[in-house]
């Protein structure tokens, strides 16, 4: 009899702690939830040694603010180079626009009065075998000398002053936008080298918290890998799971209230996303409505000051208003 009298106020006990801990549970529409981030990832498009790094964990960053940067020798040089490759395709423009330089034109102004000076000569000297000619003193062939070497002195005379007119233009103009074009390519060639260099030093995208550091000081660095976890603040929400009974009285944008442990007043946030897609009660949300096998995810965000106050991983309390 004692026996059976034990048995049913055992009962009766499980029944009332049941029946509190479910009043306690469903006060306020509150359902489980946790906080999470979403980590932006800072890393450099190439390889090389972690020269400096700039911040700790826990530090607050500003857009702009040094992160990280690698050792760039080879960049560095590659860049040099690339300037002076500019340089030199520059000077060759500008000497494709001008014409000869001065020394140049002086030798050809001076070739051009040998050849003037030759001709005057030859011609005397043909008019002179013309008149022996004319007189039966010399033959046919001594004029016909003279002739041709006349010829040839005036046809150097025009070649002459051909190259001189020719020494003071510039290049033609296709070689002109040739050379334009090369140095165009060198300029692009100079910004791909600076932008490769720029690349080994990596600054804060964003404002936020110094979450991780994924490598250390002098370690070698893959190309790709990242070197910083930031979390800004904007990143931070709050994640819970509700269940399909409910789900239709929530909308994005309504009012939520989130609890932590250890504050006394809630956080205030805003629903931003619903999902479309049910799923099963998933292990870490400790329900004991076991018939409630599906729930829908919600997330909740928050103002920069407030979001800065939760962590990652953090359990709370949510209420949808």
């Amino acid at each position: 009899m004692n026996n059976h009298v034990s048995v049913l106020r055992l009962a009766a006990l499980t029944l009332c702690l049941a029946a509190l801990t479910g009043c306690h549970r469903n006060a306020g529409d509150r359902v489980q939830g946790y906080v999470e981030g979403e980590y932006v990832y800072v890393a450099s498009p190439f390889a090389g040694q972690l020269e400096t790094l700039s911040v700790k964990r826990g530090m607050q960053v500003k857009p702009g603010d040094q992160l990280f940067a690698l050792e760039c020798g080879l960049e560095t040089a590659a860049r040099e180079e690339a300037q002076r490759r500019l340089v030199q395709g520059r000077d060759n423009l500008e000497d494709a626009k001008k014409g000869r330089r001065p020394p140049e034109i002086d030798s050809a102004e001076s070739q051009l009065k040998q050849a003037r000076a030759a001709l005057v000569l030859s011609e005397k000297e043909h008019k002179r075998q013309d008149d022996l000619h004319q007189r039966g003193v010399t033959s046919a062939e001594d004029l016909d000398r003279a002739r041709s070497q006349r010829d040839q002195d005036d046809h150097h005379v025009r070649q002459l002053e051909a190259d001189l007119a020719t020494a003071h233009l510039p290049s033609r103009d296709d070689q002109i936008a040739a050379a334009e074009a090369n140095v165009r390519a060198l300029e692009a060639a100079l910004a791909q080298a600076d932008w490769n260099l720029a690349q080994k030093r990596q600054d804060s995208p964003q404002s936020g918290l110094v979450y991780d550091l994924l490598y250390q000081q002098g370690e070698w660095v893959a190309a790709g890998k990242p070197v910083v976890a930031l979390l800004p603040p904007e990143n931070i929400k709050v994640r819970a799971f509700v269940p399909e009974a409910t789900v239709g009285t929530i909308h994005a944008g309504d009012r939520v209230s989130v609890f932590v442990d250890g504050v006394q007043e809630p956080y205030i946030g805003k629903v931003t996303y619903i999902s479309p897609q049910a799923e099963y009660t998933p292990p870490v949300i400790y329900s004991q409505e076991s018939r409630q096998k599906l729930v829908f995810m919600i997330e909740s965000r928050f103002d920069n000051a407030t979001a800065a106050k939760l962590n990652p991983g953090q359990p709370v309390d949510v209420k949808f208003h």
